[in-house]
């Protein structure tokens, strides 16, 4: 029998936390509330969880497979199971239709667990770095309450909004990205190729440089010199980096550096709060309760600084407090936000505000994008032609002075 690790309280200071052994997670449920506890979080352990060798080969293979894929195999099997196709049906069917190699391997092994007697949520538990926990947990409330098909349009939608979403935000930054790299490439080339040249020209002629010239050679010379250890500064300073923002501490500092850009900044935090309450929206509108919804959500944010505010916000929700009344406490979400919920909580109507609240941030987010493309375009032309311009000068005023001379 597989055994689940819990965490859960008894009365209101004692938090208890072991294993339990149970057929599914539904059962360890049950078995623990028949023991007078109230579960904050139930997972199967680590013995259990370990798929076959072969599974644990596939998992391997997931960065192949796009998230508009799994939306469209999510799409697709909610068609199907509303047209009254057995989920085994449905599953052998898009597993023969699915163009992905990864993903028809992983779709036929989700399927034989079906066949041999699993649920579908408990299936998806096995590749949890392609459905996250707020997948799961939405497919496992639309089983137990026989509106699957829904749960996984909803799935869909959800997908979809949050490719829009994403899509949004690549729209902004690509072209600035793609500025600074053409750039960044002219610059060495000129740098590493065409002003030596021309210094080697203008020693020729023994005539006095000008500064600038002269500050440009200076340059010039050293990339050429000391380029090794410019690599090595760089190559050091990005690990450095890295290492330190694939930490919980430095992922925090990031977002607080983003957060706190002039102009970015309002943009990164609208971006996260739309997230933040589209996914909670969908989790309270589809029967999850609010402190399961909260821990899901918290598990899955990408921003650090949200993720300590929904841990806070799920802890005094846990000693007593109203949603509202947590968010209201936040220096991370406007009051807006906090008077919408504190005026659903009233109406029993706090999931169609979250996806209000959603919505209404995903268009400041699409004038937020068309604002910085307008802003950060020119200022990038602005930026590297200044630059250019500059090296362009500084090698043609040696050419003028000798021009002047000659006549």
């Amino acid at each position: 029998m597989p055994k689940f690790f819990y965490k859960a309280r008894k009365g209101p200071n004692e938090l208890k936390q072991g294993a339990i052994e149970a057929e599914t997670e539904s059962a360890a449920f049950s078995k623990l509330t028949r023991l007078g506890y109230f579960p904050i979080s139930i997972s199967i352990s680590l013995q259990e969880a370990k798929a076959p060798k072969e599974r644990i080969k596939r998992i391997g293979l997931l960065k192949n497979i796009r998230r508009r894929e799994l939306t469209t195999f999510t799409c697709q099997l909610a068609d199907l199971l509303e047209s009254g196709v057995t989920l085994y049906k449905a599953l052998t069917v898009l597993e023969q239709q699915t163009e992905n190699r990864q993903l028809k391997v992983i779709i036929q092994d989700i399927a034989n667990l079906v066949k041999e007697g699993k649920s579908l949520s408990d299936s998806l538990r096995n590749y949890p770095r392609l459905f996250n926990i707020i997948y799961v947990n939405m497919v496992k409330t639309g089983e137990l309450s026989g509106t699957l098909e829904n749960v996984l349009k909803r799935l869909a939608d959800f997908g979809e909004k949050q490719q829009d979403l994403a899509a949004r935000v690549q729209q902004a930054l690509a072209y600035p990205i793609l500025m600074l790299t053409v750039g960044v490439a002219t610059v060495v080339v000129l740098f590493a190729f065409i002003i030596p040249r021309l210094t080697d020209l203008f020693e020729d002629m023994g005539q006095a440089l000008p500064l600038p010239t002269k500050i440009l050679i200076a340059i010039s010379n050293s990339f050429l010199n000391f380029w090794w250890l410019i690599l090595a500064i760089g190559l050091f300073t990005f690990f450095v980096i890295r290492r330190n923002f694939f930490t919980a501490k430095g992922k925090l500092g990031l977002d607080y550096f983003k957060l706190g850009l002039p102009v970015l900044g309002p943009f990164f935090k609208r971006v996260q709060i739309a997230n933040f309450t589209r996914t909670l929206g969908i989790l309270l509108a589809n029967g999850v309760p609010i402190l399961q919804a909260m821990d899901s959500v918290s598990q899955t944010l990408e921003s650090e600084v949200l993720k300590q505010e929904a841990k806070r916000i799920t802890k005094e929700i846990r000693e007593g407090s109203s949603l509202a009344g947590a968010v209201a406490q936040s220096r991370y979400f406007p009051a807006l936000v906090a008077n919408m919920l504190t005026i659903a909580e009233e109406g029993g109507t706090l999931d169609r505000a979250l996806l209000r609240v959603a919505q209404a941030y995903e268009k400041e987010t699409d004038h937020s994008v068309k604002l910085l493309t307008s802003l950060i375009e020119p200022a990038m032309i602005l930026a590297m032609g200044s630059i250019v311009g500059f090296i362009v000068i500084s090698m043609m005023l040696p050419i003028f002075q000798i021009s002047l001379i000659a006549r």
